[in-house]
């Protein structure tokens, strides 16, 4: 059974740092794109990262470049987010899900999407 998990948020200040996991069971999540989306309380989803099935390329939405990492663990089957720099506006419920070519700019091409882990940046 395809199921993608995730965890590792909470509440931090600004300027702070967590790091999610997207961990993957029932296929081989290095055989997929495998890509972070949020969404804020009367917001639209959007995308923030993904990592590449092809190469491990990492792709970031232009709000979270230089302060988001997103790596791959083969032998966990699980990706990271590593964010830091955390600002209240990455305030949100943050997902991971697979894609086999999808891109950050349309969540409608990724499934198997897992329940989220909800980050909360406030002081």
């Amino acid at each position: 059974q395809v199921r993608i998990v995730e965890s590792g948020g909470g509440l931090v200040q600004p300027g702070g740092s967590l790091r999610l996991s997207c961990v993957a069971s029932g296929f081989n999540s290095s055989y997929w794109n495998i890509g972070w989306f949020r969404q804020a309380p009367g917001k639209e989803r959007e995308g923030v990262s993904y990592i590449s099935r092809r190469d491990d390329n990492a792709y970031y939405a232009p709000y979270v470049r230089g302060r988001f990492t997103i790596s791959r663990d083969v032998a966990k089957n699980t990706v990271y987010l590593q964010m830091n720099s955390l600002k209240s506006e990455d305030t949100a419920l943050y997902q991971c899900a697979r894609s086999y070519n999808g891109d950050l700019e349309a969540a409608g091409n990724w499934g198997s999407w897992g329940q989220g882990t909800q980050v909360t940046v406030s002081s």
